[in-house]
């Protein structure tokens, strides 16, 4: 049996459509956008065999119904959430075997960015739709920075090797925060110099991986004496609480 593969597929400005491939078979994450997936699937002589949703957003799924249009395949997605076409809503610890792909996932309920964001794990992979970037973290539109934070940590307490797959291309502006919020630490610097290097050459800085983004990623160090000293000075006050600290950092970044 062939192995798998992922690509990227862009959309719109910055947004990344994660292709699982096997063979001719082929399913997305996040088609926020149906033609540039229309046209990888045609260039690549590719059929698509099911649909993958992290969160709501339109640019996360508001290609989903032409793409049913075009092909009868299942579309999972957060069971909490209204999801166009979703056939099967999932939560905490739900599995799936992604029909034509072989590979198995579990379900992560990480709310913070939505109110039921899910993101899927499982051999090595993690698809994170906007909760966790690379060196940085979604807005949060509809949760807490409890909320936010504890999704955060449970990503962070996975394998070291994992392979992060987000939705968007944000790493160069968040590298630009984290060398403001923690100055001096060397993987930021060596972050950014890699996420350099990838974008001259036209290729995405992802797959990151959660090894790289403990070290490098301030929303995954609010226990660290840099993270606290940085978020203390802009709150203007001493904060101890490490979602304190995440809050401090999470509305700093808002405004940078």
């Amino acid at each position: 049996m062939s192995a798998v593969t992922i690509a990227p597929i862009r959309a719109f400005k910055d947004n990344y459509i994660w292709c699982l491939r096997r063979g001719r078979s082929a399913a997305v994450v996040d088609p926020g956008d149906a033609r540039p997936v229309l046209d990888y699937l045609a260039a690549e002589g590719l059929h698509l065999e099911a649909i993958l949703a992290t969160h709501h957003h339109n640019d996360h799924v508001g290609g989903n119904v032409a793409l049913l249009q075009q092909y009868n395949v299942p579309v999972f997605g957060p069971g909490r959430e209204r999801i166009p076409g979703m056939t099967r809503g999932l939560g905490q610890d739900d599995e799936i075997e992604v029909p034509g792909i072989g590979v198995r996932l579990r379900a992560l309920d990480i709310p913070g960015h939505t109110a039921g964001h899910i993101a899927y794990f499982g051999e090595g992979l993690l698809f994170c739709g906007d909760t966790l970037f690379s060196c940085g973290c979604g807005r949060l539109f509809e949760g807490t920075p409890a909320q936010m934070h504890d999704s955060l940590t449970r990503l962070a307490s996975l394998p070291g090797e994992t392979l992060v797959y987000c939705g968007h291309e944000y790493t160069l502006s968040n590298l630009r925060f984290a060398a403001a919020a923690d100055p001096g630490n060397p993987a930021v610097a060596a972050r950014e110099v890699s996420t350099r290097a990838a974008l001259e050459r036209g290729n995405p800085s992802l797959p990151s991986t959660l090894e790289v983004e403990r070290a490098a990623n301030p929303f995954l160090r609010v226990r660290e004496p840099a993270l606290v000293e940085s978020a203390s000075r802009q709150a203007g006050k001493t904060l101890t609480d490490p979602v304190q600290v995440f809050a401090a950092l999470r509305q700093w970044k808002d405004g940078f």
